[in-house]
């Protein structure tokens, strides 16, 4: 029973210290409350000056940027740096004992951090500035970018989006567009176009290579800035083999078009002149092993079917095509 009052008198101690402890950060709470409303002031401060700036780069042009994506980039870029310094100054106004230089250090070890948690993302931001910087190509160009192509709706700081030919939206990561090969399909105006065609070896080449210009010529479509051509490609094992080339506008549903007219052109053309357009020929020959010279195959192939109590020799292939084509008639004749 003794002990009793000691520990009631070291509760009460407990109770008053916890509670000069609360007090303490109330009143330091309270005399910092001009400190934290300086500093949200500064704080806002920036942040009017942040959008405003923000709105001015989204008025300006940077290069040929029709589209204001470049501005719109440098403008978020430009608002959030502004944003960013504003809140070191707000936290150096609030926490005088916070120097610049430990907030540049805390930011140093974790924006390490960051950068490995968000390396790709980073790679494709840098990626898509400079793809809007240099532009390679522009919204509404038609590009190729490893196994798919389209045109170009938007290019964005992470990703690429294309509408296939196909009608489906692909989206490229930036990083991938500017580090792998590229192709931009309507970078200039006009696209060449070829097709090869096989004659047979008794036609005459100049007739046929004029039979198919004249036939390219009459297509709508076939550009006339720059000549269509056709030429001998290769002498092939049935047929001489004619490349045919011709211009039309770059834009993908008209190169499709009319390619399909010239191919149509041509082979009426040759059809109705008379030359000819051979198919594929292929030679079989069927080579018999089995010959007297050959000797006994069953005992010199593993697995060669024999039968007991009979010439164990295998008949010869020809025999076998005779005999069924004479079954084949015997069944016919009945």
């Amino acid at each position: 029973m003794s002990d009793t009052p000691n520990t009631l008198q070291q509760v009460d101690a407990d109770i008053n210290e916890s509670w000069e402890t609360i007090d303490g950060i109330i009143d330091g709470f309270f005399a910092a409350l001009p400190k934290i409303a300086i500093g949200i002031v500064v704080f806002l401060v920036f942040w009017l000056i942040a959008r405003t700036v923000r709105s001015a780069m989204k008025r300006a042009k940077f290069g040929d940027d029709e589209t204001s994506t470049l501005s719109t980039v440098f403008a978020r870029l430009a608002f959030y740096a502004i944003m960013i310094i504003g809140l070191f100054v707000a936290l150096t106004v609030i926490l005088p004992s916070l120097t610049p230089g430990q907030l540049i250090s805390g930011l140093g070890i974790g924006g390490l951090a960051i950068g490995f948690a968000f390396q790709d993302i980073f790679q494709n931001l840098l990626a898509g500035i400079m793809i809007l910087i240099r532009q390679p190509f522009k919204v509404g160009d038609e590009i190729e970018s490893g196994d798919f192509s389209g045109r170009v709706e938007a290019i964005e700081t992470r990703a690429t989006f294309i509408r296939t030919f196909d009608n489906r939206r692909v989206i490229i990561p930036n990083s991938q567009i500017y580090s792998d090969p590229l192709k931009v399909m309507t970078a200039y105006d006009i696209r060449r176009s070829e097709y090869d065609v096989g004659i047979g070896y008794g036609d005459d080449i100049a007739t046929a290579k004029e039979t198919m210009l004249e036939a390219i010529k009459s297509v709508e479509g076939v550009l006339t800035a720059r000549p269509a051509q056709v030429l001998v490609s290769s002498l092939d094992a049935s047929w001489i083999t004619l490349r045919a080339r011709w211009w039309t506008d770059a834009e993908r549903s008209q190169e499709t078009k009319v390619r399909s007219d010239v191919i149509e052109a041509i082979a009426g053309a040759l059809t109705k002149a008379g030359i000819d357009m051979p198919f594929d020929t292929q030679v079989v020959l069927f080579h018999d092993q089995t010959e007297e010279t050959d000797g006994d195959r069953a005992k010199q192939r593993e697995g060669w079917p024999t039968v007991p109590d009979k010439d164990p020799k295998p008949a010869k292939m020809v025999d076998a095509m005779r005999e069924r084509a004479a079954n084949r008639n015997a069944k016919d004749s009945a």
